[in-house]
Parts: C-alpha cells; structure tokens; sequence
C-alpha cells in the first residue's frame, strides 16, 4: 500500500449517533401533527372542489351569504322590539342635534333602568299613541325640587353644574322661576337650546310623566357625516 493512501477508520458508535435526529418535544410533536393534519384537509377539500365545481361555488356564497343575514335579521329585530326611529322637527336642541336628524331611541332601557339626569329622552305630553314626540334633555329627576334663577338651574336648592355642556345661561326661567316640586312619576327637562326651546318651562310640556316616556336617545343614524353615539 502506497504511503500517500491514509484509511479512514469511524468508529460505529458516532455514525450512529450523527443519524440520529434531535429529540422534538411533546409541544413541537403536537404542532406538527396539527399541521399535517390542516395540510391533509386543505388538499382534501381542494380536490373536492376540483371534483364538485358548482358545488363548491353554493358552498363559497352560502358562506358569505348567511352570516350576513343573520346580521341583518339580528339588527331588524333589535330595532323592531327594542329601538325605533324618530326624526328631529325642531331646533330646541342646538347644537347637540339638529332638525333632520334621524335618531334611534332606545325603548328597552327605560323599562329596565330610570332615566337619569342628563339623559336625552323621547317622550310624548299625552299617554297616547298619535301625540306629537318630542326631544329634550333630563334635568331634574322624581321627587327633586327645581328652581332656575340667575340663568342657572338649581335642584334641591344646589346649583346643577353643567360647565361640560356649555349651555347658554337661561333668559327666561317660565314656570320654573318659581320652585317646582316634581312628584314621584315626573321629570322635568330642559332643550340644549336654552333659549330656542320650548319645555317644561311652558303649560304645553311641563312635567314628563314616566309612563310617557319613549326611551332614551342613543344613536345618530342620519346625515352620514354625524352618524354615532349621542350624549
């Protein structure tokens, strides 16, 4: 033998070691099952569509198709038995709402919770069906005593702090400048227009009875450009 021949000699136990493969954990093992098993899936239902054309295009509408009329279906009857829409016809509550405005109402909650104070409501002067609807903001609320003075509301014989509104201060306080005691059932309310709307301040509102009462506005669904929540 040649001196510039050299033999390789490899001891069997490290060939068999350089074949062995890293040891994977359970965790990896898992991952890898799952996998497979989505990869076997995707090419089952890949050759099912290629097998059932028509089949797998239903399929692929329905799939969009149903969830969307759930949704409506869902939205209808939320606004069927729990809301309905009233449209705003005057400007007593500038600026917050406008005339035009289509608003939604919510009647669920007055049934459930009594308004409170700053709440919008909907309500109508007459327990009946065909009296005209009308917008204004809670005020004061069942049992509490009521007094504008100085343009500035008090209940209780406190003045009401609303410096997060930045309402107008009040020209004319009507029946209210003298204190009004508001029975157990009665709300008295006031429109954002101060001195643009007529309320419980005037005979042809006065107090709101509860059992008047529509529900309270939440949503602004009309112009599109004001659409949303209202507070």
């Amino acid at each position: 033998m040649s001196e510039d021949k050299k033999i390789l000699i490899i001891d069997p136990s490290v060939r068999e070691t350089e074949r062995k493969e890293p040891e994977i954990s359970e965790k990896e093992k898992k991952k890898r099952r799952r996998r497979e098993f989505m990869e076997e899936k995707k090419r089952q239902l890949a050759e099912w569509r290629k097998a059932h054309p028509f089949r797998a295009l239903v399929r692929i509408v329905l799939s969009w198709v149903v969830p969307v009329v759930c949704v409506i279906l869902l939205a209808y009857g939320f606004s069927r038995f729990f809301c309905q829409t009233v449209q705003v016809q005057e400007g007593s509550m500038e600026p917050t709402l406008s005339t035009g405005d289509t608003l939604l109402v919510n009647e669920l909650f007055p049934k459930l919770s009594s308004p409170r104070r700053f709440d919008i409501i909907a309500f109508r002067t007459r327990n009946e069906t065909g009296a005209s609807v009308h917008i204004k903001r809670v005020i004061a609320l069942p049992g509490e005593t009521v007094q504008i003075t100085d343009g500035a509301v008090y209940i209780n014989g406190e003045k009401l702090d609303e410096s997060a509104y930045g309402f107008d201060a009040i020209l004319s306080g009507g029946l209210a400048e003298e204190q009004i005691v508001l029975d157990d059932d009665e709300y008295f309310v006031l429109g954002d227009n101060r001195n643009g709307s007529g309320d419980s301040r005037y005979t042809d509102i006065g107090n709101v009875k509860r059992e008047n009462i529509i529900g309270t506005v939440w949503f602004r669904v009309w112009p599109f450009q004001r659409i949303g929540s209202i507070r």
